[in-house]
């Protein structure tokens, strides 16, 4: 199989893009190790996808320098950068066999045929294709097609991988599956990989670190548990957690924070008008009004299997508890929603900024 450079470093340097007065990035940095898994994570707009388009050459950068191992890349052509990209859109050959896409890039290489029949077989296992390799596009199953974009990208070995959104066209257990796949497929190759996606599941589960962008601006770059339990400022707390942290508007008096009637001890002091508590669904439990840090009445129920999502709407706000399975409160229900001091984050309602 063609021998690439696995585990090069890759580095952004103040890259800038802009589309005539829209700037999609601003002042863009990020180093990115040797063998890192990096997930771009971002909603539709952030410039994630632009970020990774300017790395495999196919956008320009208006300023900033771009480096793939120790060479400066900026300037140069797509096709000598050593890269590999897999695109949502599989972009597989409808006329060639699943092998014929496959070795089509060492075939382009003209590498001779007994060196590419095996580097085929080889890609094709690691994908678990191997029985497949005769048949067409058409014939293949949205999962399938993916593996086979995978296997394409995988038998050129390159320096880096470029991953964009390639899980979103599949249903959600083969999404899982195939997230395992790219997991294990990624740690055996050890090689640098930058997978951009809008899912925060993908990058919790992917990631060694996640770059969160939001309007060209990297919000926090870490580890998904740092980011989860550490989260920079209030855009990074509501993006990341499935349900989204809960979020009650406020005032912070001291070491005191009020709101909706309610006087809630706060792990941070100061004195900010306008400041948003935040809570993770799983640090609230449901209680007696009496008891509650917050008093509310029931919105919805929802089994979800192991736990109940219960949603509580409060005089502002709305808030999601994980209550016990068998937990069988009624719409309209008063009761009050106790929260877990060590779970509790303080944001200024203003700029977004973390209090800490």
């Amino acid at each position: 199989m063609a021998s690439g450079n696995p585990g090069v470093p890759v580095s952004f340097d103040k890259v800038q893009k802009s589309f005539g007065d829209v700037q999609v990035l601003q002042e863009f940095d990020l180093d990115i190790k040797p063998g890192e898994f990096l997930v771009l994570l971002g909603a539709s707009g952030s410039g994630k996808t632009t970020a990774l388009r300017i790395l495999s050459g196919l956008e320009t950068a208006t300023a900033g320098r771009v480096k793939i191992g120790s060479r400066d890349v900026t300037d140069v052509l797509p096709k000598y950068r050593d890269i590999s990209m897999v695109f949502q859109s599989y972009a597989l050959y409808p006329h060639k066999t699943v092998a014929e896409n496959i070795g089509f890039p060492l075939k382009v290489r003209k590498v001779n045929k007994a060196e590419m029949d095996v580097a085929i077989r080889e890609a094709a296992s690691q994908v678990q294709l191997d029985t497949l390799l005769n048949r067409y596009p058409r014939q293949l199953s949205g999962g399938q097609r993916q593996r086979v974009a995978l296997a394409r990208a995988i038998i050129r070995r390159p320096s880096v991988f470029l991953m964009d959104e390639p899980l979103s066209n599949l249903d959600a257990k083969l999404r899982g599956h195939m997230r395992a796949e790219l997991k294990h497929m990624q740690e055996s190759l050890g090689i640098t990989t930058i997978y951009v996606t809008h899912d925060q599941i993908e990058a919790m589960t992917l990631a060694h670190r996640v770059a969160i962008l939001e309007k060209g601006v990297l919000q926090q770059l870490a580890t998904p548990a740092e980011i989860y339990n550490n989260p920079a400022n209030l855009f990074v707390a509501q993006f990341i957690g499935s349900p989204p942290m809960n979020i009650v508007q406020g005032a912070l008096a001291g070491d005191t924070f009020m709101a909706s009637g309610a006087k809630i001890k706060s792990p941070v002091k100061g004195k900010i008008a306008n400041a948003v508590l935040g809570v993770r669904p799983e640090d609230c439990s449901v209680t007696t009004v009496a008891k509650g840090s917050i008093a509310g009445e029931i919105f919805t129920n929802e089994l979800i299997g192991d736990h109940t999502l219960v949603t509580v709407r409060t005089d502002k706000d709305m808030l999601t508890v994980k209550a016990p399975k068998d937990y069988r409160g009624k719409t309209g229900d008063k009761i009050g929603v106790a929260f877990e001091k060590s779970g509790l984050y303080v944001f200024d309602g203003e700029s977004g900024a973390r209090v800490r």
